[in-house]
């Protein structure tokens, strides 16, 4: 009986000594307390306590964490949306006892504080305001943050602005807004370009036409030259300018009449074909400018009576007036 008795204490002793060893992780505080009141805080690494006497009363992550907080406002133009705001935070290793006692639950605490501030915040925004200045939205949670967990032994590492979601209706209408501006630049880089098309065009049809009137007068230039040859040539031979004149005329008369004949696709021209025709529109010619030169010398003979009219009567008259001695003789003659 009295080993059974020993061996039953030693085992006890045993149980009770191993219960007072304990290990904490890396990034990690344990709080002990004794008889309900703190202790000491252990860190990372193979602890000791009294067993009965003592306790483990909480443990502490001290690694970063990340609390996501959804919150859901009114903008300045009244669009609701809804920010997701994701919170970086770490214990101080040096504000454990802080961390763990002044806070029942500190993520409660963290969301509570980002509620207020992103509430105050972009009420004060427009909605494209809040998708630009996202970034000043989570300096101003991350600065409120750190101003009141700081007591708490919490330091705010980062605040991150990770989505934007506006209302659906109003999403839609963004879409549209954005695909009619995109319309709008593709119309007016459309626009453009058919006016550049149109001018080079108007360009290209106005070079054409002054070329095509610089051929035509070249054209006409060469067939005066070939006329005055042909006349050259016809009166060097014995055949005076009239005769020439006529004889061209028949001939370039002819010439139309083959060509015509020639086009298979040509249209119904009246002309008059006999010989005597050429001749009658060659008499016509010469009457029409001789009376065309007659009329002419006519104006010219007006013209220069009309010059020396106006000069005889601008031309001022010589007045011979007597002298004064004469008039004197003459005054005493009378008398």
């Amino acid at each position: 009986m009295g080993i059974f008795f020993t061996g039953f204490i030693i085992f006890l002793g045993l149980i009770i000594l191993i219960s007072g060893i304990f290990t904490v992780k890396q990034q990690t505080s344990a709080i002990v307390e004794r008889f309900g009141k703190f202790n000491s805080i252990r860190n990372s690494g193979l602890q000791f306590k009294i067993p009965v006497f003592d306790k483990i009363a909480g443990r502490i992550n001290l690694k970063i964490q990340q609390l996501d907080v959804i919150v859901e406002t009114k903008t300045k133009d009244d669009v609701f949306v809804r920010l997701k705001i994701s919170v970086q935070f770490q214990v101080l290793k040096l504000k454990v006892y802080d961390a763990f006692y002044k806070l029942e639950n500190p993520q409660d605490q963290i969301t509570s504080y980002v509620f207020d501030v992103v509430r105050a915040e972009v009420p004060k925004m427009k909605l494209d305001d809040v998708f630009e200045r996202k970034d000043d939205i989570a300096n101003a949670v991350k600065l409120e943050l750190n101003d009141a967990m700081i007591d708490y032994g919490y330091d705010i590492i980062k605040t991150l602005v990770t989505d934007i979601d506006p209302d659906v209706q109003v999403k839609a209408a963004m879409n549209r807004i954005n695909a009619s501006e995109r319309e709008k630049v593709a119309a007016e880089y459309e626009a453009e370009a058919e006016r550049i098309k149109i001018v080079a065009k108007a360009r290209a049809e106005a070079e054409s036409k002054r070329l095509q009137g610089q051929g035509i007068a070249d054209q006409r230039r060469e067939i005066a030259r070939g006329l005055e040859e042909s006349v050259d040539v016809l009166n060097n031979v014995g055949i005076n300018s009239q005769e020439a004149s006529a004889l061209i005329v028949v001939t370039q008369h002819y010439d139309t009449l083959q060509s015509i004949g020639e086009e298979t696709n040509s249209n119904l021209i009246l002309l008059p074909n006999s010989p005597q025709a050429g001749s009658d529109m060659l008499n016509n010619m010469i009457a029409s400018f001789t009376a065309s030169n007659q009329i002419g010398e006519e104006m010219k003979k007006q013209n220069k009576l009309r010059g020396i009219t106006n000069k005889k009567k601008s031309k001022p008259k010589n007045i011979d007036l007597p002298s004064s001695e004469e008039n004197d003789d003459e005054y005493r003659s009378e008398e």
